[in-house]
């Protein structure tokens, strides 16, 4: 009889391991010195630390990476000169990607590459070239020639920087049917048409104009869809959108340093991820090296509460893991990984978990049933 009851629960046991969730986290680099494209971990779900899988693909300068809903392909821009975006079938086992095709984003420098919620139109921003481009993603995960391509014209106050269209960012606000895109060089968000089953980006009839010379890079959308956020790079801000408001309109810009501390000209801005229980806006400072943390308060507009360091050079992108409990950073010039422990308020803190990653740009998580 307890031969039969050990064989029960070890049974249990084995079932409950099997339905268990596991996470891959996939960051994309840049491929310069020793640095070779797409590199894995597995994360653990409980405290966070994460095993390396090593490089999975090698492929040139993948800095920004997106995961079709199915959980079967991972597309990344490989920001270069050229420019392109390949398309990769995932080993959900190992976290091998198997590259299936490649396609031109007609701009050099693609930096920034987004896939809708139904997985059938994949959006590609070209910093170098100031320019965006739309893809329809065939059955088999592979991506169709380019269907929209659409190049900015103008600049603005800062010389050195502004010259010419930096389109930064481009994200999908699938319920408004529109793309929006952040561009550094013209100092606006532009708000284009978007026809998903068409693939197709249509015009931008609304913008938004950032405070000059700021440098808008990134957006995030408030889980209410109500406010968006915008991180700018060159005066090191975060601005709140009335996404509500037509057109959009800014409600507030906010410093992301603390206060009293001057802006060094070696700084900027990254990213701008907001928490999915939307309490908390969590935005990157290059050169200062920390991680700012807002509080949302109740008419979406951010309260500055701290920096934390990124235990790093040169924090990029990140992300926070599946679960709401982790945050995982990139330090692009310390080449490392850190992962952070979520508090009840939004509190990061340090993990102790900080791993090598050549030279790491933008983190993707995947789960694994």
């Amino acid at each position: 009889m307890a031969t039969l009851k050990t064989a029960g629960l070890a049974a249990l046991m084995m079932a409950g391991s099997a339905m268990a969730a596991e996470t891959l986290v996939f960051v994309g680099t840049y491929t310069r010195n020793d640095s070779k494209g797409i590199y894995a971990f597995r994360m653990n779900d409980k405290t966070g630390a994460l095993a390396p899988l090593g490089v999975v693909a090698e492929t040139p300068s993948p800095s920004f990476l997106a995961i079709h809903p199915n959980g079967k392909y991972l597309y990344a821009v490989n920001e270069t000169n050229g420019g392109s975006v390949t398309a990769f079938e995932i080993d959900r086992a190992t976290a091998k990607l198997k590259q299936l095709n490649t396609q031109p984003t007609k701009g050099g420098g693609p930096c920034f590459v987004s896939i809708d919620p139904t997985g059938v139109t994949v959006l590609v921003a070209n910093y170098g070239g100031g320019s965006i481009a739309s893809y329809g993603v065939k059955a088999d995960g592979t991506l169709t020639e380019p269907v929209s391509f659409i190049q900015h014209e103008g600049s603005s106050v800062n010389a050195a920087r502004q010259k010419a269209p930096h389109a930064h960012s481009i994200n999908i606000d699938a319920p408004r049917k529109k793309a929006i895109v952040a561009d550094l060089g013209l100092d606006k968000v532009l708000f284009y048409d978007l026809d998903v089953a068409g693939h197709k980006l249509g015009p931008a009839h609304v913008d938004v104009s950032m405070p000059p010379g700021s440098g808008p890079r990134h957006f995030a959308m408030h889980p209410n869809r109500k406010t968006g956020y915008v991180i700018s790079e060159m005066l090191m801000t975060m601005s709140t959108l009335d996404l509500t408001a037509n057109p959009p309109k800014i409600l507030q810009t906010v410093s992301t340093l603390p206060a009293g501390e001057k802006m060094d000209p070696k700084y900027s801005t990254a990213e701008v991820v907001v928490h999915p229980n939307g309490k908390t806006v969590y935005g990157s400072n290059r050169g200062h090296n920390t991680i700012a943390r807002f509080d949302v308060l109740k008419d979406g507009t951010l309260k500055f509460v701290e920096t934390v360091s990124s235990n790093g050079k040169t924090p990029r992108n990140f992300a926070i893991a599946p679960g709401g409990k982790f945050l995982v950073a990139a330090n692009q010039d310390s080449g490392n990984v850190v992962v952070y422990s979520i508090g009840a308020n939004g509190k990061l803190t340090p993990t102790g978990t900080d791993v090598p990653a050549g030279i790491p740009v933008c983190v993707r998580f995947l789960t694994i049933k």
